[in-house]
């Protein structure tokens, strides 16, 4: 049984540690071949008039890309 709590100890330690690492790093899930931008698709949907959120989080890019410019 002592084998079984150090074990879970052991994983709940290293999980902690990934996630804390994840949360700092503010990044986005992707996946290991970069996902769909990597193929070409710029948004899960290939709808012609993207939701307002979607408009949003668009305008808010431009936003910082003529920042940094």
């Amino acid at each position: 049984m002592m084998t079984f709590f150090i074990t879970f100890a052991a994983f709940f330690i290293v999980i902690v540690a990934m996630s804390v690492g994840y949360i700092f790093q503010n990044k986005t899930l992707a996946g290991s071949c970069g996902g769909l931008g990597a193929v070409g698709i710029e948004k899960a949907c290939d709808c012609d008039d993207p939701c307002d959120k979607r408009k949003k989080k668009m305008e808010l890019d431009q936003i910082k890309i003529s920042f940094i410019e």
